[in-house]
Order: structure tokens, then C-alpha cells, then sequence
């Protein structure tokens, strides 16, 4: 993510690079895919390291207190426990065929770490985070990219002005984006051209079709509806706060529950339910709160985002929320932009570059009360991934306004208008 950013702003006129290294998808394919296996085998060293026995095989729960491994090699055998944690995480939903014909000739998420070569043309289906950072990747390193998104912006679960800043910028730079469009089926063979048909009647002819709409939880083959295990219409375990089910002695974390799907959150979580089966008394009541998750988009410009958003707030505080933007637009995201400026800036990294390359950067605070207490941070621009993480510790304690206020902003940075805000 961090390299194509690089690959697009190396573009800029105003640039003289000497020695502009070429991207090459035959090159950089097996070193990630090293790195990834690299990431694995720590994992596997911790576990090792940590003395936790390690069962490679499928399992399946057939009591309340015991599981059924069943190897690669077919040999079955159980493991019995007080305690059994369901963390089999999600995977990428794909339609069926029923759904869109020619559905199984795209590929998801998992499979785009699969491609061989890097697909001239693609079509990205989909408006969440990851299709917007799928489609930002292909697009940067030189691929005819297309996203499908069913409504006209992208990201709509995040708060509105993300959505406005970044939908207009994504067609700038060259992606094309069909809004309020749906596929209706999918044509040819895998390896070859692609027919993409929409619901208006158009057609796009790719070389690769990416499912990115969303995922689903792996509770299947599980033996979870033999014991009764109660299950949410799309498949999620239903847990408490303390991440029981309501079979006693049974717990899921991670994806599998379907609460912010994100892995530091599943570690946070299991980490909270190790405390309380094994840890002292003090962590008897340990919980992982929901709230306040801070979340990142590898987007183009990167976005940032904790606490509530314009419409959430509104909804539960009413006539009590305050807002505080600044902005800084390209002029082709300010044709579409709906809010009137409180107050401009641009990014110093920007500043001596031409216009067509300086790109978007919009803070806003979500403040209520007499307080103004903090309940949402959105930003987007670049290096907002790294700027969220303090601001979400602040969210976190309760921080108000005030508190920013009264912090000295550090000079000549973008961040630095999160705390000068008016």
C-alpha cells in the first residue's frame, strides 16, 4: 500500500527522480508471498515457544466438552477441554451461480494473492474497504481498473465526508467508476477476456473479475447446530459481552462472532478471555468494549477513522453535536463536495507540487455536549494511518475538545490541525 502511494506521487512533474525503479509483478509476487510464509512460521514458532500443542486437521465439535480432529490423512481422534474457543474466522463472500451466472469465473480477496501475473484490465465488485484498497493497488501499478458499486460512493458505512473526499478522487486519478450499477453476469473463459454485463446494459470486456462485497463466517461443518449453538441469520456465532455463546463453556473471537472484522481485534479479545479463564481475580471481569475501534483504509489517500460518525451521533445525541472540519480539495473533489469550507489547508508535502497531484486532506472532529467531548475522529489524507493511533488513545480516555485545543500543535504537519480546529 505504502509502496504504490510512492509509484503515483514518483509521477508528479515536479519530481526529477534519477533512477525510477519499475514495478514488476513476477518480482515482487514471490518475495510477498515469502514474507506472508515468514508471518506464518513466527505464529507457528510462538505457539512452539509458548508450549500450546498444535493439531494440524478439520475439527468438529461433537459435545460440549470435546472435539473431533479429523488429520489430512483421514485418522480421526478427540480432544476433550472445560473450555472450547471457536475462532475459525471468515472468508470472502463469492455470489452463486444461481445469483449472477458466470459468477465462479471472478476470483475474491484470497485469490488476487494467487494472480501470477498482474491482469491488464480488472473489474473490482464492490464499495467497502477492501475493494477500495484492492482497486487503488491495481489501478497504481499500471491496471485498466473498474469498480462496481451498487449506490454512487464508496465506503458508505463510514462517515459521509470520507465517502465524498474519496469518491470524486478515485475517478481523477483514473479509476473507473460505475455507481449505481450491478452485475447482472459474468461471460468467457478463466485466463481469457471476460464479459462483465450490467444491469443498464452495458458491458466491460477484463481480464480478471474480483468479488470483494463482503464475508461471511466459517461456522459450516462445524457441529455447532447439533448442539444447538445459536447462530445470526448470516451464519455468525451470537456471543455476550463476554464472548460466550449460550452453550456454557463455549466462546467464539474474531471474524467468526461478526464484530469488526479486524485481526487487532481479535487479539485484543482473546487476549481478554485468556485473563478471565486463567489469568488472577483481578481480570475476572475482563471484556473487550467495541467501542471506539480505531480503523484504517490503505485507500488513496489513506483514511482514518474512531469513534462515531456524523449520522450516529446525531442520532443519539441529537441537537448537542457540534462539528469541526478543515479541508483541504483538489478542485474536482470540491465540485461534488457538499459542506461548506470552516477552514482550509494544505498538506506541506503537497505545497510545491502541481495541482493535478496534490491530493485531498479533510479532519474532522465530532464533538458533544457543553464538554464538546470527542466522540468521532475522521480523517483522510496522507499518513493518516499513522496520525489515528494517538488521537484514537484520546477518543479512548474521554478526551475533549479543550484537551486538543490545549495541546501545542507540532509545525509543519497536517495533524497539527486536529488541535487548532475552530
Amino acid at each position: 500500500m505504502k509502496g504504490r502511494a510512492e509509484c503515483r506521487h514518483s509521477k508528479a512533474p515536479d519530481y526529477k527522480v534519477g533512477n525510477l525503479v519499475f514495478f514488476s509483478w513476477s518480482t515482487f509476487k514471490p518475495q510477498r508471498d515469502a514474507y506472508i510464509r515468514r508471518l506464518n512460521k513466527i505464529y507457528e514458532n510462538n505457539l512452539e515457544k509458548e508450549k500450546v500443542e498444535y493439531h494440524a486437521g478439520f475439527a468438529r465439535l461433537v459435545s460440549t466438552n470435546t472435539v473431533e480432529v479429523t488429520r489430512p490423512d483421514g485418522e480421526k481422534y478427540t480432544l476433550s477441554a472445560d473450555n472450547i474457543c471457536i475462532a475459525t474466522g471468515g472468508r470472502p463472500t463469492i455470489p452463486t451461480e444461481e445469483q449472477i451466472p458466470g459468477a465462479a469465473l471472478g476470483i475474491d480477496s484470497d485469490g488476487f494473492f494467487d494472480l501470477e501475473d498482474q491482469p491488464k484490465r480488472v473489474a473490482v465488485v464492490g464499495a467497502g474497504y477492501i475493494a477500495v484498497e484492492l482497486a487503488g493497488v491495481l489501478h497504481t501499478l499500471g491496471s485498466e481498473t473498474h469498480l462496481i458499486i451498487r449506490r454512487d460512493k464508496v465506503l458508505r458505512t463510514f462517515d459521509p465526508i470520507l465517502q465524498d473526499t474519496l469518491t470524486p478522487w478515485m475517478e481523477h486519478t483514473g479509476v473507473k467508476l460505475h455507481k449505481n450499477s450491478k452485475v447482472i453476469k459474468v461471460e468467457g473463459e478463466k485466463g481469457k477476456t471476460l464479459t462483465v454485463h450490467k444491469d443498464n446494459g452495458e458491458k466491460i470486456e477484463v481480464d480478471c473479475v474480483l468479488w470483494a462485497i463482503g464475508r461471511h463466517a466459517n461456522t459450516e461443518n462445524l457441529g455447532l447446530e447439533e448442539l444447538q449453538i445459536q447462530l445470526d441469520k448470516k451464519g455468525d456465532v451470537v456471543v455476550d459481552e463476554f464472548q460466550n455463546s449460550n452453550v456454557k463453556g463455549i466462546t467464539a473471537i474474531g471474524d467468526v462472532q461478526g464484530k469488526a472484522l479486524l485481526t487487532p481485534v481479535a487479539i485484543a479479545a482473546g487476549r481478554r478471555l485468556s485473563n478471565r479463564l486463567f489469568g488472577p481475580e483481578k481480570f475476572k471481569n475482563d471484556k473487550l468494549s467495541y467501542e471506539d475501534i480505531p480503523t484504517v483504509v490503505f485507500s488513496h489517500p489513506t483514511i482514518g477513522t474512531v469513534g462515531l460518525t456524523e449520522p450516529e451521533a446525531r442520532e443519539k445525541y441529537g441537537d448537542a453535536v457540534k462539528v469541526c472540519e478543515s479541508c483541504f480539495l483538489h478542485f474536482i473533489v470540491r465540485l461534488s463536495f457538499p459542506y461548506p469550507d470552516k477552514s482550509s489547508f494544505r498538506g506541506l508535502y503537497f505545497s510545491m507540487v502541481d495541482e493535478d497531484h496534490k491530493e485531498p486532506t479533510v479532519y474532522k472532529l465530532i464533538v458533544v455536549g457543553e464538554e464538546e467531548k470527542v466522540v468521532g475522529v475522521h480523517i483522510i489524507g496522507q499518513g493518516s494511518d499513522e496520525v489515528l493511533q494517538g488521537f484514537a488513545v484520546a477518543v479512548k480516555m474521554g478526551a475533549r475538545k479543550a484537551d486538543l485545543d490545549d495541546t501545542v500543535a507540532i509545525h509543519p504537519t497536517s495533524a497539527e490541525e486536529l488541535v487548532t480546529l475552530r
